[in-house]
């Protein structure tokens, strides 16, 4: 197993994510398989398990520790986060924490995590004093490495960053996301201020490892026998300032190709560089349209989220992931911004630098998505 640092702390670079333990029929986890995919992880040489205090419904803390209580607590570290929406105040911040605590079982966590932050989220902690709480939990010894999680914009990660002298951070980061929320330019950060950096998200949700043959071709070409995933990860471990990987594994299979990848790690060559290089190529060519998510169009006149609308067909085209755009289209998207409350105003295509037919591929995109669903 490949480890580096987190500060003194030598840590598995490979990350087991608690938010998505296999689940039955009922949707109750699968204890019996949870158990054996934490148990050959750790005994393969895991030992970074990062959970949180909302993941399965509340059920995550307290699976992963029940499972891993086995073992000795000084030969694996709990990752876990505070959940900043719910933390309306220190009082409730402090009742947030030892839930967590309790959950787990233990009387520390090894490396504790403003949840999620974003502008909004980051204003409440700084405001209500949760910030500098959190720097006295540390000095008491209940938490060993204090840091964040991000969704939001580069600006606003600046922001945070450069803040406070953080034991770590978590952003999400793969090798199609690099512009996205803090990005490469955001890791960079991190290497310049010696901020070790967790990564989530190195497969995309899983979009990175679904990917039709023809797509894989040039990654095929080097390394036949290796999955997509197995990429994904590697192009993430070859990033030197990146500490852990996190990899939300759901199945035995996806436990046995990880530690693969992971138990003598070898960064990507030039040669495989090349060939990743070519793969993306391959997958931006697939997009639905040319829409770079400038927001120019915005505000329509009749309420279309158009860009959001639009990088939803996109990234169904690169990645084929039909669950993601039934998740976004029904859950993220109101009705009030969908496709067909377009007006054929026309307003967006004067505005649009890409000189995209919007309220045409707004119909098209539509439709699409409605077949989409439809054959879930």
């Amino acid at each position: 197993m490949e480890y580096r640092k987190i500060g003194e702390t030598k840590v598995s670079l490979l990350g087991f994510g608690c938010m998505r333990f296999p689940q039955g029929a009922d949707g109750e986890i699968d204890l019996a398989q949870t158990d054996a995919m934490l148990t050959k992880a750790y005994e393969a040489g895991v030992n970074y398990f990062d959970t949180a205090y909302v993941y399965h419904n509340q059920k995550s803390e307290e699976i992963a520790a029940s499972f891993l209580k086995k073992f000795p607590r000084d030969t694996y570290y709990f990752a876990d986060k505070l959940p900043c929406w719910d933390a309306s105040s220190v009082e409730k911040a402090k009742e947030l924490l030892q839930t967590s605590l309790d959950r787990l079982g233990t009387d520390y966590i090894d490396f504790y995590l403003l949840h999620a932050l974003n502008k909004d989220s980051w204003k409440n902690m700084k405001e209500r004093g949760i910030v500098e709480w959190l720097e006295g939990v540390k000095a008491s010894g209940v938490i060993r490495n204090y840091g964040f999680s991000f969704h939001d914009d580069y600006d606003t990660f600046i922001d945070i960053v450069n803040y406070r002298k953080w034991d770590f951070c978590q952003i999400q980061i793969n090798y199609m996301d690099v512009d996205e929320q803090a990005g490469m330019k955001g890791y960079e950060e991190c290497v310049k201020l010696g901020i070790p950096v967790v990564v989530m998200e190195p497969v995309k949700g899983g979009s990175l490892a679904m990917f039709p043959d023809d797509i894989l071709a040039p990654l095929k070409a080097v390394n036949p026998d290796d999955s997509a995933a197995r990429w994904a990860l590697r192009w993430c471990g070859t990033l030197p300032g990146v500490s852990v990987i996190l990899s939300g594994m759901s199945s035995m299979a996806q436990v046995d190709d990880n530690l693969e990848t992971f138990k003598e790690f070898k960064p990507l060559s030039d040669t495989e560089t090349k060939a990743l290089d070519e793969h993306m190529a391959n997958t931006r060519s697939r997009k639905f349209n040319n829409c770079t998510w400038c927001n120019y169009c915005m505000p329509c006149p009749a309420g279309v989220n158009i860009p959001r609308i639009f990088r939803l067909l996109n990234n169904f085209a690169m990645y084929a992931n039909k669950g993601d755009v039934k998740w976004n289209y029904e859950h993220e998207i109101p009705d009030s911004q969908k496709p067909d409350k377009c007006v054929n105003c026309g307003k967006c295509v004067s505005h649009c630098p890409q000189h995209i037919a919007i309220p045409e591929d707004l119909k098209t995109a539509g439709a699409n998505i409605k077949d989409i669903i439809a054959s879930l």
